[in-house]
Formats: C-alpha cells, structure tokens, sequence
C-alpha cells in the first residue's frame, strides 16, 4: 500500500504521522513545494497550477490514494486535482471540522489562516454544519509561516495574538489549518492562560483524512501491524530529505525513526 499526500511545505505531517499510526505498513510519499510556498497568499489559478504539478510528481510514483493535505488547496484545487487524477487515483481533501465541533453544543472558535477566515468557502461550512450554533472565526496571521520555519519564538507570537481574539468562555477550538496541528500544544497553553482552565476540546482533520483516504482504496486502520512501511520525500518534484525544520515537530520525528527510504 502507498499513500501519497501533498502540500506546499510540512502542514501536511499531521496527516502523514496519522497514517503512519494507523497502518503502519504503509509506504508514505511526501510532495511537498519549497519553491512555491506558502500556497495561501497566491490567487487561486496560481495555487491550482502548483497544486496540480505537486500532485503529478506524486501520481509519477503511482500511489494508491492522494491525500490533499492543506485546507487552501483543498479549498481552490481539489476539483482540478480530482478531475485529473481520478479515478486512477483517489483524491482526498482537508475540510476544517467544524461540523462535529459545532455538534458538541459548546461555544466554538476557528482558528484558520487570514485569508481562510471570513471567506465565503468557511462561512459557507459554517452555515452548512454550524447553524444557530456560537462561533467565533480567529485570523492567525503569521502562524503557519512560522510552524513552517519552526520558528518557536514566532509560533509564541502568532498563538498569544490568536489566544487574544478568541473568546475567554470558548469550550471547542477547531484547527483550521493543517499547520497548526503540530501546534497544539502551545495553542493549548495560550488558551488556557486566557480562559482561567483547560478543559476545552481541539477539533483537528488529519485522523479522519487518514481513515477516509483508507476507506476510499478499501482498507481499514490496522495500527498493530509491524512497521515495514518506508518513506519518500519529493521535493519539487525532485526526490529528498524531511526538511529540518519536520524533524522539530513530534509528526515529523514520528514519520523520520527507523522509515527506510523507499525507492
């Protein structure tokens, strides 16, 4: 089994070290666009055309599934990514998960990049999952530049002035960008510091894509199984190694231990 995932930089590592979790036998392929990053601030013909060339350089190496591991790209690409490569190769997209946080019936906030925020594509899910529900849209500019750099002094920054426009009786915060998953434990530590206690609830993507990406080839989490799954890094199109700034997150020291390069 070999599941791909793309992104312009590392926000797609959560995704990548939940798959490993779950079926560790799996050969992971990692494309990734140095060059092009970040993907947000580009209009969206300009992401769609990297989108698809990160995604060619992975259907290259014939993968079972492609996951979209990025909220924006999901977002302004998908429907070019799917028509492409479909249905050769399924595609999976990232959506921000707001619907089971909204069903919790707490007081919701999402935290998303700037130009995610207010738009018409997260109001839209909003209206769609989250009707008569509270939620609070959270603008964290910076923030995935910063994760991406694994600038930790900066990561501080962009979390302390997104802790400071959610709302103190917050209960549920959904990650609306694939970076800040590899965040959470600074956005946790922020949050709490604001609200006076600890016991709200984080909505991230990157489990229900990996078992989605499964259900789509017909397989299932198997987490017992042995580690014989390798990993491949493609780097503009260009074969490579996790960049360094990975290996200062958990996810990417995860996905680095003992993962032969597969070939």
């Amino acid at each position: 089994m070999k599941i791909a995932l793309m992104d312009s930089g590392i926000g797609l590592l959560a995704a990548a070290a939940a798959m490993r979790r779950l079926r560790p036998d799996a050969d992971l392929l990692l494309s990734c666009d140095p060059e092009g990053m970040p993907w947000g601030p580009r209009t969206p013909a300009d992401l769609t055309g990297r989108a698809l060339g990160v995604a060619r350089a992975a259907a290259e190496h014939r993968p079972d599934a492609l996951v979209v591991a990025c909220n924006t790209a999901s977002v302004h690409s998908l429907p070019a990514l799917r028509a492409e490569l479909e249905p050769a190769i399924p595609v999976i997209g990232t959506v921000p998960a707001i619907k089971p946080a909204a069903a919790s019936g707490g007081r919701v906030a999402i935290w998303a990049t700037p130009a995610t925020t207010g738009s018409p594509y997260q109001r839209g899910l909003i209206e769609e999952f989250a009707a008569g529900a509270h939620v609070t849209e959270v603008p964290c500019p910076g923030l995935a530049d910063a994760v991406e750099r694994g600038n930790e002094d900066a990561v501080v920054r962009a979390v302390a002035a997104a802790a400071a426009l959610t709302p103190a009786d917050v209960t549920d915060v959904v990650l609306g960008c694939t970076h800040y998953e590899l965040v959470e434990a600074p956005i946790r530590a922020a949050l709490a510091e604001r609200t006076g206690g600890s016991g709200f609830v984080f909505y991230g993507s990157a489990e229900a894509v990996a078992v989605q990406a499964l259900r789509r080839i017909g397989a299932r989490p198997e987490p017992d199984l042995p580690r014989t799954g390798g990993l491949t890094v493609l780097l503009g199109g260009q074969q490579g190694p996790l960049p360094a700034a990975a290996l200062g997150y958990a996810e990417g020291r995860l996905l680095a231990e003992g993962a032969p390069l597969a070939h």
